[in-house]
C-alpha cells in the first residue's frame, strides 16, 4: 500500500463514539506513515442504523479501492452482526475484551448500551461538573479567595498552556485546577504572587520554549512587545528562575500534548483520580 493512499476508518458506537475514537486513535498512531480518513458514527442503536452504516462502509471501500477499517464499541450482538455484512476489517473492543473478563470473573456481562456514559446521576458526574466550574472561576488568577479548595494550582507565563491543561484536568479527571500567571512584577520582586507561597505544595509550573511562545502570542497580539521574541525569552528565563528558587516542580509544555501534561501533573502531585 502506497503511504499516500487514504484508507477510511470508521468509529461506530451505540453511544457517543468517543471511546471507540480514542482507543482507535491509539492504535492508528502506531502506523504514522499511513493516511486515514476518519469517520465517527455515534448512536447506532437499531438494525436500520446499522444497515445505513453498511451502505456507507461499502461506498468508502469502493471509493478508496481498499477495505475500510471499522472500530466499534457495539454491545448489541444483532446490531454488531448486521454491521459485519460490509466487507471491512472489524475491531470490536467489547467483543475482544468482554469474553476474557467474563471467563475470569465467572459471570456474564450486562451488555448494557451506553453504560460508560450513564453517569448523569452519579456523584462522579457532579464532582466533574464542580471541577469544571471551579477551574473556569479560577482561570488566570481570577478568584484567589478559596484556593485552598484547589487540588492543584498551575503557574507559568501567559500562554504557556495553563488554561487548557486546567480544563482538561477538570473534564477528564474531576481535578479542581486553578491557574495563575507569572508576570513581570513577580519577576521584579522574584517572589510568587500573593497567597501562593503558603500553598506551595499545590503548585505546579509550566514553561515553554520562547520561540513557540512568540508564535502563540503573535496570533493574539501581533507586532507587540508582549509577543516579541526578546520579551518571551526574558519572561521564560525569569519564570524558570523563580520556580527553581521557590522549589516548584515544573515541566516544559512545548512538545507535549495536553494528555501528557495532565498525566505528569497527576503523577507528580500524587492525585488519586480516574478518567471519566
Amino acid at each position: 500500500m502506497n503511504d499516500q493512499t487514504v484508507r477510511t476508518v470508521f468509529f461506530i458506537s451505540d453511544g457517543t463514539g468517543i471511546t471507540a475514537e480514542t482507543l482507535g486513535h491509539s492504535l492508528l498512531t502506531q502506523f504514522g506513515d499511513l493516511k486515514f480518513r476518519q469517520v465517527r458514527i455515534p448512536f447506532v442503536t437499531t438494525v436500520k442504523k446499522a444497515m445505513d452504516c453498511v451502505t456507507e462502509i461499502r461506498r468508502a471501500g469502493e471509493q478508496d479501492g481498499l477495505r475500510p477499517i471499522v472500530i466499534t464499541t457495539l454491545v448489541n450482538p444483532e446490531i454488531s452482526s448486521t454491521l459485519r455484512q460490509a466487507d471491512a476489517l472489524f475491531v470490536n473492543f467489547f467483543e475482544t475484551f468482554i469474553a476474557p473478563l467474563e471467563q475470569e470473573l465467572g459471570i456474564k456481562s450486562t451488555h448494557t448500551i451506553g453504560r460508560s456514559h450513564s453517569a448523569a446521576n452519579s456523584q462522579d458526574y457532579f464532582n466533574r461538573i464542580d471541577a469544571i466550574n471551579f477551574s473556569l472561576a479560577h482561570d488566570d488568577g481570577l478568584s484567589p479567595e478559596d484556593l485552598d479548595m484547589a487540588d492543584v494550582i498551575l503557574v507559568g507565563v501567559s500562554r504557556s498552556g495553563k488554561t487548557p491543561t486546567s480544563l482538561y484536568l477538570a473534564l477528564q479527571f474531576g481535578v479542581k485546577a486553578a491557574n495563575c500567571p507569572l508576570i513581570p512584577d513577580d519577576f521584579d520582586r522574584m517572589r510568587l504572587p500573593e497567597g501562593l507561597d503558603r500553598r506551595r505544595h499545590k503548585l505546579f509550573g509550566l514553561t515553554i520554549a520562547p520561540e513557540r511562545l512568540q508564535q502563540i502570542r503573535t496570533e493574539r497580539r501581533p507586532n507587540s512587545r508582549y509577543a516579541s521574541l526578546e520579551n518571551c525569552r526574558r519572561e521564560v528565563l525569569m519564570a524558570e528562575k523563580l520556580m527553581r528558587s521557590e522549589g516548584i516542580r515544573w515541566l516544559d509544555s512545548t512538545t507535549k500534548s495536553i494528555e501528557e501534561i495532565a498525566a505528569t501533573i497527576i503523577e507528580e502531585i500524587r492525585l488519586d483520580r480516574h478518567v471519566y
